[in-house]
């Protein structure tokens, strides 16, 4: 018998999302998790910014260009630093490819910069996901949302149509995940409903101070007792949670910081995120393995990865005696 080494081909994950979203962490958690289930992985930083890494990149942008360079010389904000940056990466991308063609078959995680409008508004990405393509890596972009995001109902359906949006211009297979679910699971279910100056009854109030008093707790209750079923809707863009957000309005309840002229635009968001039915988030959370791995397991059917396994040649082959 002889040893066999299957070539498994070159993927890379393309992680993407707002700032503060958990993108290092979600790259660190899958670096962990790949070197553990035995796999070649490398970390590679397009972040022009960024300062601190769990695991040191392989391939950093920032041997080619730094967003603090950029800002001293060329007098740019951060904004604009962080876009000519990329701009830069994209016009000497001859260094780019020929960093990743030191790699034969292995995994690439790339953490990429938390500026949305590099994903929706330049075509930036787009042509690194086309170069990608031409050194002959299969790529899957993952969009990375927090769950705080639900606090806000108009925040969260905002973070929905950018990653549609990520979606429809890169035109790659594409996952959508929500970050940080174990600030949920610690927030709903698992912590009592701390008291405040609602729970307190006063003989002096008004009728209408008791009923606001008593609508504002019911609220409380309401988001402290979010179910599975619940976080479902938002797993799965549901419209009419927006619906029920105008419905506080005309009740009385003024949802913080909404402008009754942001509904109908609120609305026509949301009929266009659910005509298209493109977006689905998929949980992490990473003090789970078998969360971790649900979404490993999403990404790598998402690129067919480990299917076009070929038989190639060791490196060393045994001698055998005739």
């Amino acid at each position: 018998d002889i040893d066999c080494v299957y070539n498994r081909g070159r993927h890379c994950q393309l992680v993407m999302g707002p700032a503060g979203s958990g993108k290092s962490t979600y790259c660190a958690t899958m670096m962990t998790h790949c070197q553990t289930a035995g796999r070649k992985v490398h970390l590679v930083n397009l972040d022009p910014a960024a300062e601190h890494f769990e695991y040191e990149p392989t391939i950093d942008i920032r041997e080619l260009i730094t967003l603090e360079d950029v800002m001293e010389e060329l007098d740019y904000g951060p904004n604009g630093g962080l876009i000519y940056c990329l701009e830069f990466l994209m016009n000497n991308v001859d260094w780019l490819e020929e960093e990743i063609g030191n790699f034969d078959d292995d995994y690439l995680i790339i953490d990429c910069p938390g500026q949305i409008e590099l994903y929706t508004h330049f075509p930036i990405m787009r042509r690194l996901c086309e170069t990608l393509g031409r050194l002959n890596m299969t790529v899957c972009g993952v969009y990375c949302l927090e769950s705080q995001f639900i606090e806000d109902k108009s925040k969260y359906f905002s973070g929905v149509l950018s990653a549609m949006s990520a979606m429809v211009n890169l035109e790659i297979p594409h996952v959508n995940v929500m970050t940080k679910m174990d600030l949920i699971e610690g927030d709903y279910g698992n912590k009592p409903l701390e008291e405040d100056e609602d729970d307190i009854e006063d003989d002096s109030e008004s009728a209408a101070e008791k009923k606001r008093r008593k609508q504002k707790r019911r609220r409380r209750l309401m988001e402290k007792a979010m179910t599975d079923r619940e976080m479902d809707r938002y797993l799965e863009p549901d419209p009419m949670l927006m619906t029920e957000e105008a419905d506080l309005v005309h009740n009385g309840e003024q949802p913080s910081s909404r402008s009754l002229k942001f509904q109908a635009l609120n609305q026509a968001i949301v009929q266009l995120i659910d005509d298209y039915s493109m977006v689905r988030f998929i949980p992490l959370n990473i003090t789970d393995e078998d969360s971790v791995e649900y979404v490993l397991s999403h990404v790598d059917n998402s690129m067919q990865y480990g299917e076009d396994l070929e038989p190639k040649e060791p490196d060393d082959v045994k001698e055998y005696d005739e």
